[in-house]
């Protein structure tokens, strides 16, 4: 499925032909501050598949709890979060709202549960864990 997305102000423009490995809600304490609070909502896209069309983004790059770095894509003109690049993960995790069309990019999956204030809504019905799901997990 081809999708398209950009930050608010369109100086950066992306597009890729992948479908998502998986979705997910993030609660660590990283994404609650990219986010301003809540959960910050994702689409694992397998590294390589992204294609910016126009613009380049600023990097802001961070130690993840693995001890690697972890660098996240933002547009230095309007502030927009885009991605994120694990450094040695098979995918990037390309923030949902960046797509022009996110209607069937929700959540799969709950992730790094334990760092969720309490008033994070966590779904009974959907996996969730403390922190990284363990390497091979199915999902979906």
């Amino acid at each position: 499925m081809h999708r398209k997305g950009g930050c608010a102000c369109g100086a950066i423009r992306f597009e890729t032909d992948a479908a998502p490995m998986a979705t997910g809600a993030c609660h660590c304490t990283d994404c609650q501050k990219l986010t301003g609070g809540g959960p910050n909502y994702v689409a694992l896209m397998p590294k390589g598949t992204v294609k910016l069309t126009q613009g380049e983004p600023s990097l802001y790059r961070r130690k993840a709890d693995s001890g690697d770095t972890v660098k996240r894509a933002f547009c230095a003109a309007c502030g927009t979060h885009l991605w994120g690049m694990p450094a040695h993960a098979p995918f990037m995790t390309v923030k949902v709202g960046a797509f022009d069309d996110s209607a069937q990019l929700g959540p799969v999956m709950h992730i790094y549960t334990a760092s969720a204030p309490a008033w994070h809504a966590i779904p009974d019905t959907m996996p969730s864990f403390p922190q990284m799901p363990p390497m091979g997990t199915k999902l979906g």
